[in-house]
């Protein structure tokens, strides 16, 4: 492994952005617009496009180096827009909102889990899991099969909500052994 390979940086060495916080950022907006949109397509359109933005901006940060912001930014965008998206469904009365909160029960006990470790001076982070990865596929899955006011909505959603209480027993599993200071 050379010197400068992202593996080796020290924390005060990683710069503060990185060409994957750019990726993740575009989330940001892309949150704002989904609720905004004025019809499916538009809606999907985005949809792609945080999804698209989510798969590359792991893989472009494993490719050429993390920033510190990044462990931040990226789980604060993908809920973000999570939270945004689910909101137009709980508002279309295509789904309870406790059907819409199932769905979104791993990004709830994260936000929880992490507000926690914040308050207590210790913010920490988990590496991505599988489990975790399940969860976003199903919850995406659930946003285009909502999109195209499919069948499958209800359950899709709950597929996606027992994947994240297995994401939420696997995280807590381990935690302890995993965890490791925000932003390194």
């Amino acid at each position: 492994m050379s010197e400068g390979s992202p593996a080796r940086i020290g924390e005060q060495d990683r710069p503060r952005w990185s060409a994957a916080d750019l990726l993740t950022a575009i989330r940001l907006p892309l949150a704002v617009a989904f609720p905004l949109a004025s019809g499916p397509e538009l809606r999907f359109a985005i949809l792609l496009a945080a999804a698209g933005s989510d798969l590359l901006d792991g893989t472009v940060a494993r490719r050429y180096g993390a920033s510190r912001l990044g462990a931040v930014l990226d789980p604060i965008a993908d809920k973000l827009f999570m939270a945004s998206a689910f909101g137009v469904v709980a508002f279309s009365g295509q789904l309870a909102w406790w059907e819409v909160a199932a769905a979104l029960i791993r990004d709830i006990v994260a936000t929880i889990a992490f507000a926690v470790t914040a308050i207590r001076g210790r913010p920490s982070a988990i590496p991505a899991r599988p489990g975790g990865k399940a969860v976003t596929i199903g919850q995406v899955l659930t946003l285009v099969a909502f999109l195209l006011e499919s069948s499958l909505l209800r359950p899709l959603a709950w597929a996606t909500a027992g994947a994240g209480l297995y994401a939420i027993w696997d995280y807590t599993r381990v935690s302890s052994r995993e965890r490791r200071a925000l932003g390194s």
